[in-house]
């Protein structure tokens, strides 16, 4: 395993990753900081791609996010976290709404757990989902990375 720091508008991003594609973007800032293993290198090289793409979305030129992402989960959060990336670039969905597009309109808390154990946000977009009433809930970088991210893709929408 790989990984690196980068800088960026809603602070200081852990990636992580192997030679099959990016596993991790972790929040310094947030509740549960991305940590390395001892054994794991330090090492630009294999996220270059993300790195460039994360700087083009933080630019507001609306990216497509096309590298290559290991994720692991249940079917359920597997699930959950692909009608995330359905979601349009500039638009958000509710919970329940992300329960009915998964076809199991009850599970808007569920849907909610796995949004939160999504390991790859942003490219990931979990910060596209808000509360039913339109507020901004809970998001493991806060509420204002979330609050900056949605602004930048306001303003490049």
């Amino acid at each position: 395993m790989y990984y690196w720091h980068i800088p960026s508008p809603v602070g200081k991003l852990f990636l992580a990753g192997d030679k099959d594609g990016l596993r991790m973007i972790n929040f310094q800032k947030g509740r549960h900081p991305g940590r390395h293993k001892p054994y794991w290198k330090r090492d630009s090289a294999p996220f270059r791609d993300v790195i460039t793409l994360l700087e083009d979305y933080f630019a507001g030129l609306r990216p497509e996010f096309d590298v290559p992402m290991i994720v692991t989960g249940t079917p359920f959060q597997l699930d959950v976290w692909s009608a995330l990336t359905a979601i349009p670039y500039g638009e958000t969905r509710s919970y329940g709404e992300v329960a009915h597009a998964i076809k199991n309109r009850r599970a808007a808390r569920a849907v909610g757990a796995a949004v939160g154990r999504n390991p790859i946000p942003i490219l990931i977009p979990c910060h596209r989902v808000i509360g039913s009433t339109g507020t901004l809930t809970g998001f493991g970088g806060g509420l204002d990375a979330k609050r900056t991210l949605l602004a930048i893709e306001a303003s490049g929408a």
